[in-house]
């Protein structure tokens, strides 16, 4: 909605700073986080309804702070966006360090966690009350890729958080949805079309889709009145593994 408010985390690059140029277009007042002010400024190019607040997700304090600057600039909290996260470690669980691991959990999970924290209170007590929290699963919420335990296991556990928020929001009016994207073509992605390893061991590349289409999808679950709501989305690249994965 025009005017509304929207944090979009892990905004500097990717999907992040997609889905928050939409939104800007959309009319929305779009605050960007991310640990680099660099990338968070070439996200807004200038707009003067992006406010770039560089933000670690992982931590408490930092995650605060995001949300006292925008309650500071707009008053108000109308929608999360959960987008910033990463692959963490590859190879087999016994191979995986346990600080990378748990690294990959205080961004994937943990910081899914604080920022909806943060959200929800605002959400909660503002006036007129209610928002809506958008969480970035992945294919990994469903099924694994190979030697991503650490990733997979975070993902299935945003798929938890994002249900839990659903019932918890009820009574305030908040909405939480999750979208599942496989293979939008990114530079997070960008070794995907160039081979992947399989299940069975092979290594080949796998087709990719326009990231803009995941905004596309973001703008439609945004766009409903908080009494609907997209509880999970999934958008893939027709023919990547993923039906029959493995």
């Amino acid at each position: 909605m025009p005017g509304s408010v929207a944090v979009v985390t892990g905004a500097g690059s990717g999907l992040g700073r997609l889905i928050a140029r939409t939104l800007l277009v959309d009319g929305y007042r779009v605050a960007l986080a991310g640990r680099r002010t660099e990338t968070l400024t070439g996200t807004a190019d200038g707009h003067p309804d992006a406010l770039v607040v560089p933000t670690d997700v992982s931590d408490a304090d930092s995650v605060a702070a995001l949300f006292r600057a925008v309650s500071d600039a707009w008053g108000r909290v109308d929608l999360l966006v959960n987008n910033a996260g990463g692959f963490g470690p590859t190879g087999t669980p016994d191979e995986v360090d346990v600080g990378e691991w748990r690294a990959t959990v205080d961004t994937n999970l943990t910081g899914t966690f604080l920022c909806s924290r943060e959200a929800f209170a605002r959400m909660r007590a503002q006036d007129p009350p209610g928002g809506r929290i958008i969480n970035n699963g992945s294919i990994s919420a469903h099924v694994p890729r190979p030697g991503s335990i650490a990733y997979t296991a975070t993902k299935h556990a945003v798929t938890g958080l994002t249900r839990s928020l659903s019932l918890d929001g009820r009574p305030f009016g908040i909405a939480c949805g999750q979208i599942d994207i496989g293979n939008a073509a990114t530079e997070m992605t960008s070794g995907i079309a160039r081979g992947a390893r399989q299940a069975d061991g092979s290594i080949r590349p796998e087709p990719t889709f326009d990231a803009h289409h995941v905004a596309d999808a973001v703008r439609y679950m945004v766009g409903l009145p908080l009494d609907a709501n997209v509880q999970f989305l999934t958008i893939t690249a027709t023919a990547m593994p993923f039906i029959g994965r493995g």
